[in-house]
């Protein structure tokens, strides 16, 4: 659809997967949990680039947990892809956070027991 006061394509909505883990030992988890959620960020990355369905962008750690977060025009289609990673980490609980919108939005979300 086009912008009618400047026949300008709209820019689809950014989705996202936002994943959070419950990490052991100190407030960042221990240096084998860390390299862990690395590894699995890297190989993740490289799915959804393969994939062409958004990008993984990073992550959080601290309060005992870590999050990554991961953007793109469909939130479903980037969760199948990064969902084998997802589910290999083994730290518990463990949720994702599927936002199907901008974050400034009121939009729909879906969140996923890993």
């Amino acid at each position: 659809m086009q912008n009618a006061l400047f026949d300008l394509p709209e820019t689809p909505s950014e989705h996202a997967v936002i994943a959070r883990f419950r990490l052991g030992g100190d407030d960042f988890g221990d240096p084998d949990q860390r390299s862990l959620v690395f590894a699995a960020e890297r190989s993740m990355g490289a799915a959804v680039k393969a994939a062409d369905v958004g990008e993984v962008d990073g992550n959080e750690f601290g309060g005992g947990e870590v999050v990554i977060f991961a953007y793109g025009p469909d939130a479903e289609a980037l969760y199948r892809v990064m969902e084998r990673d997802l589910r290999a980490l083994p730290f518990r609980p463990a949720h994702a956070v599927l936002r199907y919108g901008e974050p400034a939005d009121d939009v729909p979300t879906e969140r996923i027991e890993l």
